[in-house]
Formats: C-alpha cells, sequence, structure tokens
C-alpha cells in the first residue's frame, strides 16, 4: 500500500500534553450559548481543568482580571462585542495562556485576527470537549514548526493516484473513473517515476 503511512504520520504529529504538567488548569469559558458553554465546561472539568464560566466580553474580562487563566475557550461572537477583546486581555494579563478561538463557520479571516492576538488555535463551533482538549494541550513545540522539506504538491497528487490505483486493485480504468481523469493521461502518470 503505497501513501498510507505518509497519512498516518501527519496525524500522529499533535504530541498531547498532560493537563497535570501545568501548575495554573484554570479554564475560562466564554460563549453565549448557555446549554453549550454548560455542557463543554462540564466536560473539560471531567479532564481536569478548574473551569470558569462567562456569557460576555464584560464577564470575560472580569474573571481574567480576578483570575488569570491559564487556558481559555472563548467564542468570537458574544451578545456584547467580539471575543478578541477578551483574548487581548487574557494576553495583557497571562502572556503563556493558551487561548482557542471558537468561530461559525466561514469566520476564517477573525480567526485569523484571533492568532495574530494571540489565540493558539480556532475551532468551528459546534466544537466537542475532545477536539477543544486536544486544541488546548497541543504541545507547542512538536506541533508549532512546519516542516522543512513537506512533499512537493505533485508528490501527494502520485501518492493519491497510486493509493487508488492500488484500491482498485490497479485496474486502470476503474481509477481512472474513480479519480475522474482520462485514461491515457492516468497511465501516463502511472509510468512515471514518483516525483520528489
Amino acid at each position: 500500500m503505497i501513501g498510507n503511512h505518509h497519512i498516518s504520520q501527519m496525524k500522529e504529529q499533535v504530541v498531547l500534553k498532560n493537563i497535570n504538567d501545568f501548575d495554573n488548569k484554570s479554564l475560562l469559558i466564554v460563549d453565549d450559548d448557555n446549554p453549550f458553554r454548560e455542557r463543554l465546561a462540564r466536560a473539560m472539568e471531567k479532564k481536569g481543568f478548574e473551569v470558569t464560566q462567562a456569557e460576555s466580553v464584560q464577564k470575560g474580562v472580569e474573571s481574567v482580571k480576578a483570575k488569570k487563566p491559564g487556558f481559555a475557550v472563548v467564542d468570537l461572537r458574544l451578545g456584547d462585542g467580539n471575543g478578541l477583546e477578551v483574548v487581548k486581555e487574557i494576553q495583557n494579563t497571562n502572556s503563556a495562556s493558551r487561548i482557542i478561538m471558537l468561530t461559525g463557520y466561514g469566520n476564517i479571516p477573525t480567526a485569523v485576527a484571533a492568532i495574530k492576538e494571540g489565540a493558539i488555535d480556532y475551532l468551528a463551533k459546534p466544537a466537542d470537549a475532545e477536539d477543544v482538549e486536544k486544541a488546548l494541550l497541543a504541545d507547542p513545540a512538536k506541533k508549532a514548526a512546519p516542516p522543512e522539506n513537506p512533499m512537493s504538491a505533485d508528490r501527494v497528487k502520485w501518492e493519491h493516484i497510486h493509493r487508488v490505483f492500488e484500491l482498485c486493485n490497479r485496474n486502470v480504468s476503474e481509477t481512472a473513473r474513480r479519480l475522474k481523469m482520462h485514461r491515457r493521461t492516468l497511465q501516463r502518470i502511472l509510468s512515471k517515476r514518483s516525483p520528489r
């Protein structure tokens, strides 16, 4: 099977740290969707975080001032403003805090702004507790650096084509049909050595 080992390698790069490795286990969840926030808070408490909840920018900022959270999950859109305000406040009080931004579908530019303000990641809602935990505890040293020599796009394409070819029991016509490629184009690619 060609290609499969690359896929599993990519998944395993994110190494999780343990919540017990952190002195400050306090987690602030700022979200105005009450049922979602409460459900997430309960799940995160079970995972060992000490959770504080806030349903607005104002409450979030007050909470940050009262207790510098080690972790935060902040919804971007809050009833009284933008969750980025809370992110900025957290960054000012504890720059080591690990902040995840929750964002509705299609808010990528704002999520990028959140990362510039100091969030470590963003998740699309509705994120579940597993996703949140993974994002909060991803070891920054293991995750942050992009690969020095990533596979070239041509190589990824080649791997993908060969994988489908193998899964089709090396049947060229079937592979071409599934990849929506011309049979001759496919044969040409299959006859070449793999690109670097």
